[in-house]
């Protein structure tokens, strides 16, 4: 690779941790009692999007099942609090976040997930969160400057928090453009991978490979895939390599 990256930026929910496993059940259970059922066709419509925007697409996708928006997010949110402590690290996640904060390499997480929904799914990994030492950046941190990904915001906000001069607006100076390029975002989100590459960074898409049959053609396209974060290779892009085991 041509860039050399100097901080990285991380997607929750489906690259860190496997919570898009309890959404996609969560809510083929609740679409079930009407004969519906989200097909990876509709979910990669959903993914990285805030909860009442991704509510909202669904439902507006089944107008004939007798259900509000309200009652979905009600009863949505009370099975997943009921599952969240099931949750676990994605293969490769702890390792590559422990060697980077071992080579001083600044992270940041970067998710659309609210900060209630944050603090419950990460509740059986505080250990793990620690290493980003604060540097979670939640959907109510950037609320009412944002719609979402594919907006670049949320990126360009987490940049913002490192300390990192890139701007906060998808048209930026020399210098910020410049500085966005030493940035490398993960995420297993198509709408991810385009506010990754809006935001002028490097983005590694590890999407679920359902999603990639999914997923309708973009013009924003990922500069490496992975199947897992396992295959990641740091020194391909500039930063330390593991060390050999």
């Amino acid at each position: 690779m041509e860039r050399r990256i100097d901080y990285v930026v991380f997607d929750m929910d489906g690259l860190l941790i496997d919570t898009e496993r309890v959404y996609t059940e969560v809510t083929n259970d609740i679409l079930g009692r009407y004969g519906k059922i989200m097909t990876w066709e509709i979910k990669a419509q959903l993914m990285g999007k805030p909860q009442i925007e991704s509510v909202t697409h669904l439902l507006s996708l089944f107008p004939g099942i007798d259900i509000t928006i309200d009652q979905y997010i009600t009863e949505s949110q009370k099975k997943l609090d009921a599952n969240w402590p099931t949750v676990q690290l994605l293969p490769g996640v702890h390792r590559l976040i422990q060697h980077l904060v071992k080579h001083n390499v600044p992270i940041v997480v970067a998710t659309a997930s609210s900060r209630r929904n944050f603090v419950r799914k990460s509740e059986n990994l505080k250990e793990f969160f620690d290493y980003f030492q604060g540097n979670i950046i939640c959907a109510d941190d950037v609320a009412g400057k944002t719609t979402g990904k594919p907006d670049p915001y949320i990126f360009l906000h987490a940049a913002g928090v490192l300390g990192k001069a890139v701007g906060v607006t998808e048209q930026c100076t020399e210098a910020e453009a410049v500085e966005r390029g030493k940035g490398l975002v993960f995420e297993d989100a198509v709408y991810g991978v385009q506010a990754g590459k809006r935001a002028g960074m490097s983005v590694v898409w590890v999407p679920d490979e359902r999603l990639l049959d999914a997923a309708s053609p973009s013009p924003y396209v990922p500069d490496e895939t992975l199947t897992s974060i396992e295959h990641f290779r740091p020194e391909k892009w500039g930063l330390p390599p593991y060390d050999t085991q």
